[in-house]
């Protein structure tokens, strides 16, 4: 975490980088076990991704004569937007979150092919998992006690990802 500076008039803290502030109000107002808080927000981010990546994306001529329409998807997007935003938020997160992302996409292929397969549409494993973890991050979220400034639900879902690996960072003793 960066320096925290007091401000003698107020009790307030004042952080280097937005990041580390976001990150202190998560910390101060989620105060239950995190694991169950990992846990949901895993399960929506990778649902969500699967979702996204599952929305057909348009057939286009030059990329099919670089035999690149395979590897171009929404999902694709999807990737470059959440890993620039982590980006500007904490550099070192966001090439955490990028391996993780990586994981996530081997497993997101994998269900693709057992549904071609005739196994279960991908789109509805993806659309359950992000829907329990909904379920279980918002039950949750709402049995914690009121704080002075509760972390707003959507911050908790946007950010999560990378406030869980700024707290395997502090385990592990290095700086994000």
């Amino acid at each position: 975490m960066a320096n925290k500076k007091a401000n003698p008039k107020t009790t307030a803290l004042q952080f280097d980088r937005p990041v580390d502030a976001y990150f202190h109000q998560m910390d101060q107002s989620l105060l239950r076990p995190k694991a169950i808080y990992a846990l949901g927000v895993f399960l929506i981010f990778f649902g969500v991704m699967g979702l996204v990546w599952m929305i057909p994306f348009p057939r286009l001529a030059f990329l099919e004569r670089m035999e690149a329409h395979t590897f171009l998807n929404w999902g694709s997007f999807f990737i470059a937007i959440v890993i620039y935003i982590y980006l500007k938020l904490a550099a070192t997160l966001s090439y955490a979150m990028l391996f993780t992302i990586g994981g996530m996409s081997f497993l997101i292929v994998q269900l693709e092919y057992i549904e071609r397969d005739h196994g279960l549409p991908a789109w509805m494993v993806f659309a359950a998992l992000a829907l329990i973890g909904l379920v279980t991050l918002y039950s949750h979220y709402q049995k914690e006690q009121p704080s002075k400034k509760p972390v707003s639900f959507i911050r908790l879902i946007t950010i999560g990802p990378i406030w869980l690996w700024s707290k395997v960072f502090q385990k592990l003793g290095w700086r994000y």
